[in-house]
């Protein structure tokens, strides 16, 4: 599997040792290159049915029951007539070149950030890498070439998006090179070699030309697309979405039932919004509109420039520090949780996100992130940051990854979206009901605004995807729901129209585990204990639904004794 995404053990920190030939490779992502790829499930597949299932401890039988599920889910991605399937991965689209998928953005944010350079070997590597860019971007061309003869064309607005990025990105790699020539001149400065010059003379020459004729063909698709925002009435859209519900899931629920929870859910959680906001004396306007005005207090808020920026790192690392000291009140066995705060490099800020997590490497010599957005202090207060250190920090993404490390190698590979981001929900959660904001009131409605928003993701998915709703419903229901502003939005319900079904996985994820905590204590009653629940659920590492809900049960089992 790492032959076939070897960018995947790079980013894992696994292409050294007996595997350091995979530094250079890159995958193929042509229709051979696809064809290639489900040969290999196929054959995996077949091979894990046959394995004896008697001699198997509950541990083995997790591992082997996670591949089967993201084998057979990818494989009936495969099989439908176009798109980009992950395998154990998040990042399913039946768009396989738009403003967030494609090789114009992995290859150059890959080179860039996670490909080491240190020696002649590593910048040879890196060279290989960027010329191995022009037959993927050819490979992808092909495709989207093909699903635009099946009658798939992406909506207008994305391929506005697509096509200006896309342009500037070839106006940048064609003249100096960006910052992705930079950080490449800045790591060979001490190796001797024209390492620059060779990387300049591949991108006018090679990368370019490919780009530019993948930018051809987004604009022949320009020509004939319309506003229609979601898969329904497009070729084959109906079959698609349900498969990317259900990959983004792992549950086989119709978008009418998770529309209708979405909209129960956010009125229970609005419901609880609007009482602390009247507990605060704001009374006046909708919760949307109390909640911003919250945020915008001067006791929420940090200064502008370098002193606000060092108070908001310090202010996460407070949070995250006393996240840590309540994890032996939450789990049996600890792990280091190695978390750095770091700013984004300044390059990145613009359009970057406010924060967000990256794995570290398994052996920790590359110790997990929190990457957080400083270009404008504005963009932080002391009501949204707590929710977010512990989604993706501790006890969230950081501290999920580093228990998945002591797994076996396959198991770093395969992750399912509604377990790891219905983790990071229930982590925040979980911090709510340790005491996290027991004197924090404010804190806490930024908690319960981080739910409503995956409650109204819910409802948003399902309404662009299921019920064909257009861009700017989708864009009026969300504003409504959450109070974020404009451009958060439009980031949003653009995404949700790249990735169908991706957005629904947090909270589905989190409803789950905490449908399969009140299955235990119910069962067990005084023999419930949470630091056991709670590391049955770790310990069976990023696994589908059904899987969980068997993991649980063998806790149950023993429990009982």
């Amino acid at each position: 599997m790492m032959t076939l995404e070897p960018e995947r053990a790079t980013g894992l920190g696994l292409d050294t040792g007996t595997h350091a030939a995979l530094r250079a490779r890159s995958s193929d992502r042509s229709p051979a290159g696809q064809a290639r790829t489900v040969a290999l499930l196929k054959q995996d597949l077949s091979a894990a049915q046959r394995m004896p299932r008697m001699v198997m401890s509950p541990a083995t039988m997790t591992h082997l029951a996670v591949v089967q599920s993201a084998y057979r889910t990818a494989l009936d991605g495969f099989a439908l007539p176009y798109g980009d399937v992950s395998i154990g991965g998040w990042r399913n689209s039946p768009y396989v070149v738009i403003q967030n998928v494609g090789a114009w953005i992995d290859v150059p944010r890959l080179l860039e950030v996670d490909q080491p350079v240190k020696t002649r070997a590593d910048a040879q590597a890196w060279l290989d890498r960027l010329a191995a860019m022009a037959p993927q971007l050819d490979g992808e061309t092909a495709r989207i070439a093909a699903a635009r003869g099946l009658g798939l064309v992406p909506p207008d607005f994305l391929l506005d998006k697509t096509i200006a990025q896309m342009g500037q990105s070839i106006a940048t790699l064609g003249g100096d090179g960006g910052t992705m020539l930079k950080s490449f001149a800045d790591k060979t400065r001490t190796i001797p070699g024209t390492w620059t010059a060779q990387a300049r003379a591949l991108l006018r020459q090679r990368i370019v030309p490919a780009l530019e004729r993948q930018l051809a063909e987004l604009r022949r698709e320009r020509a004939m697309a319309t506003s229609a925002a979601g898969l329904r009435g497009r070729p084959h859209g109906e079959q698609w979405y349900a498969w990317g519900l259900r990959a983004g899931t792992t549950t086989t629920r119709a978008p009418e039932e998770i529309h209708r929870l979405g909209r129960e859910q956010l009125a229970e959680l609005q419901a609880r919004m609007e009482e602390i906001l009247r507990s605060q004396g704001l009374t006046t306007g909708t919760i949307a509109q109390r909640i911003d005005a919250l945020q915008k207090d001067a006791r929420q808020a940090f200064p502008t420039g370098d002193e606000g920026r060092r108070q908001i790192v310090a202010y996460m690392q407070d949070r995250v520090d006393w996240a840590r000291a309540q994890m032996p009140r939450a789990f049996r066995k600890l792990v280091p949780g190695k978390l750095e705060i770091r700013r984004l490099p300044e390059a990145e800020e613009i359009g970057a996100p406010p924060a967000y997590g990256g794995a570290g490497a398994i052996d920790g010599s590359i110790p997990s992130r929190i990457w957080v957005n400083l270009r404008d202090t504005t963009m932080h207060n002391r009501v949204t940051i707590p929710d977010l250190v512990f989604h993706e920090g501790i006890p969230g993404h950081v501290w999920q990854g580093e228990y998945t490390h002591t797994m076996p190698l396959i198991r770093s590979l395969l992750a399912f979206n509604a377990y790891s981001e219905g983790w990071a929900l229930y982590s925040e959660q979980l911090m709510d009901e340790l005491g996290a904001y027991a004197d924090d009131p404010a804190g806490r409605l930024g908690y319960l605004q981080g739910f409503a928003w995956r409650a109204v993701r819910l409802i948003v998915d399902t309404g662009i995807h299921g019920m064909g709703w257009t861009r700017d419903q989708a864009l009026a229901e969300f504003t409504a729901a959450t109070g974020l502003p404009g451009s958060t939005a439009v980031s949003e319900v653009e995404r949700y129209c790249a990735w169908p079904g991706q957005a629904c996985g947090y909270k589905m994820g989190q409803n789950e585990m905490v449908a399969q905590r009140e299955r235990a204590r119910a069962a067990l009653g005084d023999r419930f204990d949470l630091r056991d629940f709670n590391q049955a659920v770790i310990d069976g590492g990023n696994v589908p639904l059904d899987v969980l809900a068997t993991n649980v049960g063998h806790y149950m089992a023993d429990a009982r004794g």
